[in-house]
């Protein structure tokens, strides 16, 4: 197992004085995370909306990654133009971890006949370190391995997200735009330099069409995720069944990486009909079709979603006599 630790970390981390980061995070739920990716979506929904999903990779794999979001957003149209959110995300990977916060705006722009564009923008910082503890040998130091760090830098996040009127909806966006360089400020190990980390700008193309009433009370739903840092690229095709808006079931293929099981539902509105709060909770199961299906079980990831929706603004209605 220590073994198996030791592979992990070396794959994420590397050997040498200056590595990249690891690629952005990878969710099955990718649609219930549009903001974080493309910050143009941005309260383009109606409500104020708040997601978490947490991800559990390669289960028993020791150092694998595990990933957490918190995303908050809201449509500000009945206050100004625009949508509004917030997004922190969480990830540990052996020995790194890496946090991310920023603050989004997506400008609404009305294309008549066709939809609404969203042009966002993504403002924020984002930290990353690392703390290492290499065995053996526990005398003798190996110039080569990283040393510990820590460090925060500006992080910034630009996207076009076209909201059609026909039930589709297509985005186009890059994330970490300045590619900042993440200095070791921790203690150094036989005076060699420490490492660096250098942060790689990702490039994500996203789409989707729902298929209204398909079948009798359902609706058939596809979406597709495309990333790439340039040097590698990998992409995501779901498949999802909507019951009445009430629940989903679907699958999703991941390029060379799994095949997903997803399943989720609002179970409030189940039990007390429409009128109930806007709360969704949903799971997935990776099957592993790489290398590590030998010796993982799978992933797993946790959905959940609540919304809450504004009054409508009354209608004020005069009663004096003489304007009856």
């Amino acid at each position: 197992m220590k073994m198996r630790f030791l592979q992990i970390t070396l794959l994420f981390c590397g050997l040498s004085a200056t590595v990249s980061a690891q690629q952005d995070k990878l969710l099955t739920h990718f649609i219930y995370d549009k903001m974080s990716l493309n910050p143009g979506e941005t309260g383009l929904d109606e409500g104020i909306c708040a997601t978490s999903v947490y991800r559990n990779q390669w289960d028993k794999v020791n150092g694998a990654p595990n990933s957490a979001i918190l995303n908050i957003e809201a449509n500000m149209n009945r206050f100004f133009p625009g949508g509004l959110g917030i997004s922190f995300y969480h990830d540990a990977i052996a020995f790194t971890r890496q946090n991310n916060l920023l603050l989004n705006y997506s400008y609404p722009l009305e294309i008549p006949g066709i939809g609404v564009l969203g042009i966002g923008l993504g403002v924020g910082i984002q930290n990353m370190g690392m703390s290492p503890t290499w065995e053996p040998p526990s005398t003798l130091n190996d110039p080569t391995l990283p040393v510990g760090f820590s460090s925060t830098q500006l992080d910034l996040n630009f996207g076009l997200y076209m909201k059609g009127d026909a039930g589709y909806y297509v985005g186009l966006s890059s994330t970490h735009i300045p590619q900042s360089i993440f200095p070791a400020t921790g203690s150094l190990v036989g005076g060699t330099t420490p490492s660096t980390f250098n942060v790689v700008r990702h490039y994500y193309l996203m789409g989707g069409y729902k298929y209204k009433d398909l079948v009798t009370d359902g609706d058939l739903e596809g979406n597709v995720l495309l990333r790439t840092d340039a040097v590698k690229f990998s992409a995501d095709i779901n498949a999802r069944f909507i019951w009445k808006d009430l629940a989903y079931g679907g699958l999703t293929y991941r390029t060379s990486d799994a095949i997903a099981i997803m399943l989720g539902a609002q179970p409030l509105k189940l039990m007390n009909g429409n009128g109930a709060p806007d709360l969704t909770v949903g799971y997935s199961y990776d099957i592993n079709i790489n290398k590590l299906s030998s010796i993982s079980r799978g992933s797993h990831e946790i959905l959940l979603k609540y919304c809450y929706y504004l009054p409508p603004i009354p209608i004020q209605k005069s009663k004096h006599p003489r304007w009856l």
